[in-house]
């Protein structure tokens, strides 16, 4: 029998002693979302259940259960399918599929009718909630209070790209989403000294879509639409300019707009222009 001697770069049990540096993940050009997998991973604001989040094919945000359920078990209005990323909605044939933590958050009323099996589901993640509040790992976000429309909003309306949308938070503070080399979020804001700048005007709310005129006739709107598209493109991407010129950058979290809706988002509307050293009055 010949004896088996294990090479002195590797551990009794096969393990290699040195650990090889990682290599970092890369994005490939044709893929229809440049989110990497470790930015999808969150944590619901509300319950403190863990999510992913998935683009829509509107680049719209979703947030999906992490586990996969049988479609028997799902209602047919709340079941979705990945595919190269996209999420879509209704199943792909296959007897899987995924299922929005807006149904099973126990924090939020459900507006379907639920089966047993997914209602047993939020009753589990209801336990696990109060296990993570009572042990003070997890504390639930309370929304903010309005600001007043002379102080700085702090979710300013945008027009772009022959749209409005929403951001999450005030225009200086919005940040790049790509990843560094070091494999962290990029530190660097979208407006950036030398980058053209909006100009913070005063546009009628207007319908949209059919919807009824709101009552207030004028909104502050911080206005990128004379801006080169691929300005505009930058600002909708959120990225940095270095970031913005590099082809295969890709995002280590989701930008942060929404898409906004007069009705939805009347909250923040503001009737007064903002004293914002980002853009012009």
């Amino acid at each position: 029998m010949c004896p088996n001697s294990a090479s002195t770069a590797c551990r009794w049990d096969g393990s290699p002693r040195a650990t090889r540096p990682r290599r970092p993940l890369r994005v490939a050009a044709t893929s229809p979302s440049r989110l990497l997998r470790t930015g999808q991973s969150s944590r619901c604001r509300v319950c403190g259940n863990h999510i992913d989040f998935y683009q829509r094919a509107d680049q719209r945000p979703i947030a999906l259960h992490p586990a996969e359920l049988a479609v028997a078990h799902v209602p047919a209005s709340c079941r979705w399918h990945l595919s190269c990323g996209i999420a879509h909605p209704h199943g792909d044939g296959s007897a899987w599929c995924r299922i929005p933590h807006a149904v099973l958050c126990p924090s939020r009323t459900p507006t379907v009718r639920l089966t047993n099996h997914v209602q047993e589901m939020r009753r589990e993640l209801g336990v696990r909630s109060r296990r993570l509040i009572d042990s003070g790992a997890f504390t639930p976000s309370t929304p903010p209070a309005p600001a007043a429309d002379s102080a700085r909003s702090a979710r300013p309306v945008v027009q772009l790209l022959l749209g409005r949308y929403l951001a999450d938070r005030p225009i200086e503070d919005i940040r790049c989403v790509a990843q560094t080399r070091h494999r962290h979020r990029c530190p660097l804001p979208v407006l950036t000294p030398g980058t053209p700048k909006g100009v913070w005007k005063l546009l009628p709310a207007g319908p949209r879509r059919g919807q009824l005129t709101l009552p207030t006739g004028l909104m502050a709107v911080y206005d990128l639409s004379r801006l080169p598209y691929g300005e505009q493109l930058r600002w909708r991407t959120q990225h940095c300019p270095a970031h913005a010129a590099a082809p295969n950058a890709a995002d280590l979290a989701l930008a942060g707009w929404q898409v906004f809706d007069p009705l939805l988002h009347a909250a923040h509307i503001h009737t007064r222009l903002p004293h914002d050293p980002g853009g012009q009055a």
